[in-house]
């Protein structure tokens, strides 16, 4: 177990692409809304192949931490690297088009629009029409329920069925890196078995995630390494196996 210390300085702006790199770094980052320091000098790195885990309670920065990384909202300070290139300053649909794709918190699919037109809002940026529908079919053997309600309104499917209509949403774009907010967010356990066995496939697959949960347990199953977010900071970092067996880990997030 280690704590992290301060990021090391960071390599030049005009940096290229390096296959070296890792996918995603994150270097001393601060981000606020309004006076409120939300992030207070996040450093973390999420290598090709990998399944990260963000873990910490309410209010501990974790949807902001995604918010920056894809676009949403920028930092006030601190630099964000995708393969290597300063991505920091960004905006959000041109890191769409690089690679980065979000399942956001709360699901936010469009109710009035079909599961299909959904999907389709998810290639908006795309022009590949053959590997478009190589991807549906790639999403609907993910999901095959999607498949089934591929006409139906999606503001009528259950929990389940948007949580996953948003993930499916979110590969229409082709992402290297995937980031998942809280998909196991009001879903039965039977549910939530489904939704991580589905992450892992989506993995397999070779998409890159970085996963925030609050569900602990299950996120530590499915990732090989994790960091512990308290109050806008990265307090623990370790891999999975180390942080659930860590016993403050075990008595703040496994109910242990």
């Amino acid at each position: 177990m280690r704590l992290l210390r301060t990021a090391s300085p960071a390599p030049s702006v005009a940096a290229t692409a390096d296959s070296g790199a890792p996918l995603l770094s994150l270097q001393d980052v601060h981000a606020a809304y309004g006076r409120i320091e939300a992030l207070q000098g996040i450093s973390l790195e999420v290598r090709h192949g990998e399944i990260v885990a963000m873990l910490g309670g309410n209010g501990a920065g974790k949807s902001t931490t995604l918010k920056t990384i894809s676009g949403l909202m920028h930092p006030q300070s601190g630099r964000i690297e995708l393969e290597g290139v300063d991505v920091t300053h960004v905006p959000a649909h041109r890191l769409v088009r690089l690679g980065i794709g979000q399942a956001p918190e709360g699901r936010r699919i469009f109710g009035r629009m079909t599961v299909l037109e959904n999907l389709q809002m998810g290639a908006y940026s795309r022009h590949d029409r053959a590997e478009i529908e190589a991807d549906f079919e790639r999403v609907f053997s993910l999901f095959p329920r999607l498949e089934e309600r591929r006409s139906q309104s999606a503001g009528t499917l259950s929990g389940g069925e948007q949580q996953m209509l948003a993930i499916g949403r979110a590969l229409m774009g082709r992402p290297k890196l995937l980031l998942l907010d809280e998909p196991s967010m009001g879903l039965s356990p039977v549910l939530v078995e489904q939704i991580f066995s589905i992450i892992t496939d989506i993995n397999a697959q070779g998409t890159t995630i970085l996963l925030v949960e609050q569900n602990a347990q299950m996120a530590l199953q499915v990732a090989s390494r994790g960091y512990i977010l308290q109050t806008g900071k990265i307090v623990l970092a370790d891999t999975s196996a180390a942080l659930a067996q860590n016993e403050q880990v075990k008595k703040a997030y496994l109910g242990m």
